[in-house]
């Protein structure tokens, strides 16, 4: 049974008409408590994620920042990314879901798990915030996979943007695998084929991007080639995956054409990955995605897939 994180709280990170506003959570949650998809789950309790297992992937002086920025009220960190007075709050509450399904599924509770949060993560880097990102949750639960004993990680990445934090905080770390597939040339502007690593690192990250217009079935064909092969060369003994479904073609600020049924085929895909490699070990967390109904739809093939119908 899957691990279904969520929690109201998650709705304070306030941000007004932001594109990354409550009403993209508010609508997932919403369509899987109608359809009876969230009792099909198990839905755990668990605490934010400590200052210490914060610093383990990020700068203190950011953690701070961040901290004493929402305690003043909350401003911009830059124009993009916004503090609101209870942001960091739920930030480090995203961060702890993901550390806590992390732990459960290498213990064995479950399989896979899906962690419905926000703000966003992959784009927050050890000292800075960025692209609506303010802790690094894909970052945080692999650094917490290594923290319990697993040696090799895999991060699968499909949001449309490239997950330049997560990546950067790995570069040089031969543990972690990271694989992106992205829009390019895009925001944030990293995630070229010739970004493999550095030092220990090398060769420990794969960037699959492309260019808007591509068509599905070459998206595809590209996704399964590539992953398949960079996992056989990670091995991972845990995927998670930076789930962004902002590559959809209704979405507002992102799109690559993809339809619904995509993000379904995504995830049985990277299932079938982490069968072969990591014992079907899987922990999802939600990055981007911004035309909330979309979101939804997309958000229910997703852990349906997950759980394996």
């Amino acid at each position: 049974m899957v691990l279904l994180y969520s929690d109201p709280r998650l709705l304070l990170h306030e941000t007004g008409d932001h594109p990354e506003c409550a009403q993209r959570l508010r609508q997932v949650t919403q369509l899987l408590k109608s359809t009876g998809a969230d009792v099909t789950c198990t839905q755990p309790a668990w605490k934010a994620a400590s200052v210490e297992q914060l610093q383990r992937v990020h700068r203190p002086g950011h953690l701070a920042g961040l901290e004493n920025l929402a305690a003043r009220g909350g401003g911009l960190v830059d124009r993009d990314t916004i503090v609101a007075p209870r942001s960091f709050e739920i930030a480090a509450l995203a961060a702890g879901a993901v550390s806590d399904a992390v732990e459960r599924v290498m213990a064995g509770d479950s399989h896979r798990a899906l962690c419905l949060v926000r703000p966003p993560g992959h784009h927050a880097l050890a000292d800075r915030a960025m692209g609506f990102c303010l802790i690094n949750h894909a970052a945080v639960g692999a650094q917490a996979a290594i923290d319990i004993g697993a040696c090799r990680v895999l991060v699968v990445d499909w949001d449309v943007h490239h997950g330049n934090g997560t990546q950067a905080i790995f570069y040089d770390d031969s543990r972690v695998g990271y694989f992106s597939v992205h829009r390019w040339p895009f925001y944030p502007g990293t995630g070229t084929v010739e970004e493999t690593g550095a030092g220990e690192g090398l060769g420990a990250t794969r960037n699959l991007p492309l260019e808007f217009g591509t068509t599905r079935a070459v998206y595809r064909d590209n996704f399964v080639r590539e992953l398949e092969d960079f996992a056989a060369r990670i091995r991972p003994e845990i995927v998670l995956v930076s789930a962004g479904f902002d590559g959809h073609r209704a979405d507002p600020i992102g799109s690559l054409g993809l339809e619904v049924e995509d993000f379904q085929w995504l995830t049985a895909t990277t299932v079938q990955v982490a069968n072969a490699y990591a014992e079907g070990r899987i922990v999802s967390t939600l990055e981007g995605g911004y035309n909330p109904p979309v979101l939804a739809e997309c958000v229910a093939v997703h852990l349906a897939a997950l759980q394996g119908d």
